[in-house]
C-alpha cells in the first residue's frame, strides 16, 4: 500500500506490516529499505502511481539488513545496476538476512496471535526466501550520502550492530528504520517502542541510541513498522524509553 508524502517527497510503502520508502529529488529516486521479496510488485505499482520508472532509481540504502528490510535489495542491485548501501558494521547481515544477533528466543512470541499473524503475512510476501548480497557499499555514521535526498546518517546501533537512521534535515524528517517503531511485529504493541528482544541484538544499546534521534531537528519520524510519528522526536524517544524492552 502506497502512502504518498508521508514526509515531503518521501513516500511510504507498507507490505505485511513492514515499511519501506521512496525518496524523490527532482526526477531521481532513492529506495530506503526494501520490504520483502514480493515487495518488488509493490515497487512497480508505486512507481506507476507516482509516474516514475525503474530507470529513475539511483540507489538502495538500508537502515539495516534484517530479512524484512532486505527483501528486493539484491534484485535491485543486480537488475537495475544501482549501488546497495549499508553501514560497514551491517555487512554480515546484508550477506545473511536471517542470521543476526538477538537477545531472546522467538519461540515464546509464538503464543502471541499478533506475531503469528504478522509472520504468516511476511511469509506470504516471500520472507523465508530473501537473498543477501556480498557486495554492498559501506557508509559510516555522520556521512552525508550522495544519493537523491542526500540524507545524513545517524548511527543508532542496538537493534542491529550497524543500524542507522537517515536524517532529511531540509524536509524535517528522519527515516528511523527500527531504531524505534510504531508497531512491534513481535508483540503487536502500538506506539513508540524498540523492537522485541527476539529481533534486537542489544536492547540497552537500542534505548541509548534514542538519544541520537531525540537531538534531531525533525517533526516526522518514518519507522520500519507502523504509522508515522508526528511531533517532537524527543517525545517519541521518551515514550519508547518508558515502554522499555520486551
Amino acid at each position: 500500500m502506497l502512502h504518498r508524502d508521508a514526509a515531503p517527497g518521501i513516500h511510504r510503502i507498507e507490505d505485511a506490516h513492514t515499511n519501506w520508502y521512496l525518496v524523490e529529488e527532482g526526477d531521481r529516486l532513492t529506495v530506503v529499505d526494501t520490504g520483502h521479496p514480493r515487495s518488488w510488485s509493490s515497487l512497480l505499482s508505486a512507481l506507476e502511481q507516482l509516474r516514475h520508472s525503474l530507470a529513475q532509481i539511483d540507489a538502495v540504502v538500508l537502515t539495516h539488513a534484517h530479512f524484512d528490510h532486505m527483501g528486493f535489495a539484491r534484485r535491485a542491485q543486480l537488475q537495475l545496476k544501482v549501488p546497495l548501501l549499508a553501514h560497514e558494521a551491517e555487512r554480515p547481515v546484508v550477506s545473511h538476512p536471517w542470521r543476526y544477533d538477538h537477545e531472546n528466543s522467538r519461540a515464546p512470541y509464538l503464543r502471541n496471535p499478533a506475531f503469528v499473524r504478522n509472520l504468516a503475512e511476511m511469509s506470504a510476501m516471500g520472507a523465508p526466501w530473501v537473498k543477501g548480497s556480498d557486495t554492498p557499499a559501506s557508509y559510516g555514521g555522520g556521512d552525508r550520502l550522495d544519493v537523491p535526498g542526500r540524507p545524513q546518517v545517524v548511527f543508532t546501533p542496538g537493534h542491529t550492530h550497524g543500524h542507522c537512521a537517515l536524517h532529511f534535515s531540509d524536509r524535517g524528517a528522519v527515516i528511523a528504520g527500527d531504531a524505534f517503531v510504531m508497531l512491534d511485529p513481535y508483540t503487536g504493541r502500538e506506539g513508540p517502542s524498540i523492537v522485541a528482544g527476539a529481533a534486537t541484538a542489544d536492547s540497552a544499546q537500542a534505548l541509548r541510541s534514542l538519544d541520537a534521534l531525540a537531538e534531531l531537528d525533525a517533526d516526522v519520524a518514518l519507522t520500519g513498522h507502523g504509522r508515522e510519528w508526528r511531533g517532537r522526536l524527543r517525545d517519541a524517544a521518551e515514550h519508547a524509553r518508558a515502554a522499555g524492552p520486551s
